[in-house]
């Protein structure tokens, strides 16, 4: 099993915070990985949250070629931030660590936001092919407001590695995941959480449905849905079908990848749609044990369990500050100061969205 910590605030935070909450959840992730995404960015970034941020790693190679895209293309580099690296036993360090933000090519500043979405999708896929067979370019998003970090090692050590402990960098959603390498090599492509478009999920658990749901979003005819280095990232484009392509709600997402029996839907006003999601989008049912948690791009966070209900999860938090995590101790430390009793567990009929925090209240 993996790790999960996710923590949503009103005010900026620390990803430390979410590595911290790792820490106490550390006998579920074996040190092969963490990934962070950041989203509602602070510090530096918090006057560039038009612009996209690129992020990933490079080999020296891989920043000439990344390079020489870019300018191809008309992206402008705005703003740079690498972590401050140091040695730390275990962790080998790789050349370049960078999330870069850039401005968009001339052609493209007013246009609409959808074809600047098109446009940051199809260079993050053509520099992901461009380093793919040697990882001398590796590319987590490239998106506005986002920022992706992620290695292979243990949480707490790469933390001290990326020197997060003294960094500015702060956001107002995080998710991390410590990751226990199960089912595939270790490739940072299957490192949680996943991201498209605005779309955020991580997992902790097996998707053996993985297959048919793998091969029904591949023949959906959008370019973004490849790559499924793990057979979690899935959910992440179902997520973003469901709520993009579709424009449905997102507690669909929630009947799509685990629908009810039919006569727990006939009981429902909505009996009619719930019924024809079932029979029309079946072959996006999940079949764990997973626990889910996720973000969308209005900054609305969830948490989910599958029909089994055999991985941990919890919920809980204070105004304007909740957590989602995999485990109590980890909710502790990262808010302390709340009223447990009000914790919330979900089961496999629930759908947890602490909606008190949206990207627009920030």
């Amino acid at each position: 099993m993996c790790r999960l910590a996710a923590i949503t605030s009103s005010e900026y935070f620390s990803p430390v915070e979410n590595i911290l909450a790792l820490e106490t959840m550390k006998e579920g992730h074996d040190g092969s990985g963490m990934g962070l995404i950041l989203k509602g960015l602070g510090g530096e970034f918090e006057e560039l949250k038009d612009f996209p941020v690129l992020s990933g790693i490079c080999s020296e190679q891989g920043v000439k070629t990344l390079d020489d895209y870019m300018n191809k293309v008309g992206f402008k580099v705005k703003y740079t931030w690498t972590p401050k690296t140091k040695a730390v036993k275990g962790i080998t360090a790789r050349d370049y660590y960078f999330s870069r933000v850039y401005d968009y090519p001339e052609m493209f500043k007013d246009r609409s936001f959808a074809e600047k979405e098109t446009l940051l999708l199809k260079a993050r896929l053509d520099l992901r092919r461009l380093g793919e067979t040697d990882e001398s370019i590796i590319v987590f998003a490239f998106y506005p407001d986002i920022l992706a970090l992620k290695e292979v090692g243990d949480p707490l050590q790469l933390g001290e590695f990326f020197g997060l402990d003294k960094s500015t960098l702060k956001a107002k959603i995080v998710l991390a995941q410590g990751r226990q390498n199960t089912n595939y090599a270790i490739n940072l492509y299957a490192c949680h959480p996943f991201f498209i478009q605005g779309y955020s999920t991580m997992t902790n658990g097996e998707n053996t449905a993985f297959i048919p749901i793998r091969e029904f979003l591949s023949g959906r005819g959008f370019p973004g849905y490849i790559g499924y280095n793990s057979d979690s990232e899935v959910f992440c484009h179902i997520l973003h079908y469901v709520c993009k392509q579709l424009e449905y709600p997102l507690n669909y997402y929630k009947d799509i990848v685990t629908p009810l029996k039919q006569e727990e839907i006939d009981n429902r006003p909505d009996k009619e749609a719930a019924s024809l999601m079932k029979k029309s989008l079946r072959p996006l049912c999940i079949d764990g044990p997973n626990c889910v948690i996720g973000f969308t791009p209005d900054g609305t966070a969830f948490m989910l369990q599958d029909a089994k209900k055999l991985r941990p999860g919890v919920v809980g938090g204070v105004q304007g500050k909740y957590g989602l995590m995999s485990e109590e101790c980890g909710l502790d430390s990262a808010v302390s100061g709340r009223d447990k009793s009000e914790d919330i567990f979900p089961m496999k009929y629930d759908m947890v969205i602490p909606d008190e925090i949206r990207y627009g209240n920030y």
